[in-house]
């Protein structure tokens, strides 16, 4: 009796061990999506980088020599470069690059705010609801964002988390409601096992004073995030960048144009890790965007955006990964708009599209 109760054990253990084993494995296999967004960063500076007009201006520039040593060429297509080098030297030719409108390639907002809030809830909900969200206000989005949508699916229950630098994003993603888990604003990594690196962030970030009263600076979301992807996997992540749209608002070109050059490395630093961790390589997508633009002309309106802002609802679009079509930066007439983000990402983890209330139609991107 005794030894059959002990081989009844052991093999209790066994099926344990080999259903632990093969929903990890399954969960490997699940694909993986990257969501990023930089807040309020210019198609006119992805694609040809430094303004002629604002890079020696020093009503805008406090280094003006500085800046032009760092960012200014003779053409656009070296200024990218000099900005954006993992943009325009790796992520071109893997992917595709969105938003051109000077090759006829257009990406646009359907909301007409032209704001955050309004353009976080169009990407993350895969539709604009300016009834509703017309403000940056700290109200819960009555709206299912494609994060929570993910996040009641069994598939990726528990596998699905969002950081950013704004304060206001645990209410856009309605953390309270959709259960997925949301650190921004002066948030520090909770739970009872952090990480070494966890636990130096919580402590730096109270001792790093932000420009701002309600977005922290992108290192530390950054680096929250990306401990984050080592330590519990995520399957569906989202970062929302901030530092652009805070140093433009504050009128100072040199500042927006060294955030935006940073985020590019910071960018390169997750893809690099996903193609060196087994769960993430060979399985993972990145979509990038901004929730807005930015005025041209007059040229003082660059520092804003809103209704009132002339082309501030043009926006623009990066898509690289495993299997993506690599288009590189497309040259042909197109109109693709940001609600069309959120169902892609759903098709991209093979999860269903709600069409009653999603207006935008997902993306080809994998090849077939």
């Amino acid at each position: 009796m005794k030894t059959m109760k002990i081989a009844m054990l052991r093999g209790l253990v066994l099926c344990l061990s080999l259903s632990n084993f093969l929903g990890h494995a399954q969960e490997a296999e699940n694909p993986k999506v990257v969501l990023i967004t930089l807040d309020g960063l210019r198609w006119q500076e992805l694609f040809s980088g430094a303004d002629p007009l604002l890079v020696a201006n020093t009503a805008y520039v406090r280094d003006t020599s500085g800046l032009k040593h760092d960012f200014w060429r003779d053409t656009g297509d070296e200024r990218r470069k000099a900005l954006m080098p993992f943009f325009w030297k790796e992520v071109v030719k893997m992917g595709q690059l969105h938003g051109n409108r000077s090759l006829g390639s257009k990406v646009d907002l359907t909301n007409k705010m032209w704001f955050s809030y309004p353009g976080y809830n169009e990407i993350l909900t895969g539709r604009a609801d300016d009834a509703r969200i017309d403000s940056n206000d700290k109200t819960n989005n009555p709206n299912t964002t494609l994060l929570e949508v993910a996040n009641n699916n069994p598939k990726y229950k528990g596998k699905v988390a969002a950081f950013g630098s704004w304060d206001v994003f645990p209410y856009i993603v309605n953390e309270e409601r959709s259960g997925v888990p949301v650190n921004a604003g002066f948030e520090t990594a909770k739970g009872i096992d952090l990480s070494e690196r966890e636990k130096f962030l919580n402590h730096l970030q109270p001792q790093v004073p932000s420009p701002w009263s309600t977005v922290r600076l992108d290192a530390f979301t950054h680096h929250y995030a990306l401990e984050h992807m080592k330590k519990d996997r995520p399957e569906l992540l989202y970062i929302a960048y901030g530092e652009t749209d805070d140093f433009a608002h504050d009128g100072d070109y040199e500042a927006y144009l060294k955030s935006a050059h940073t985020t590019d490395a910071l960018i390169r630093e997750l893809w690099e890790y996903a193609q060196k961790d087994p769960f993430y390589k060979g399985r993972t997508v990145f979509i990038i965007s901004t929730d807005h633009g930015r005025g041209t002309d007059p040229l003082e309106t660059w520092k804003g955006h809103g209704s009132d802002v002339k082309d501030a609802g043009q926006v623009w679009m990066a898509v690289f990964g495993d299997q993506v079509v690599p288009l590189g930066e497309v040259s042909h007439e197109e109109q693709l708009h940001s609600d069309q983000i959120a169902p892609t990402v759903l098709r991209l983890l093979g999860l269903e599209i709600d069409k009653g209330t999603m207006t935008g139609k997902p993306l080809s991107l994998i090849r077939e």
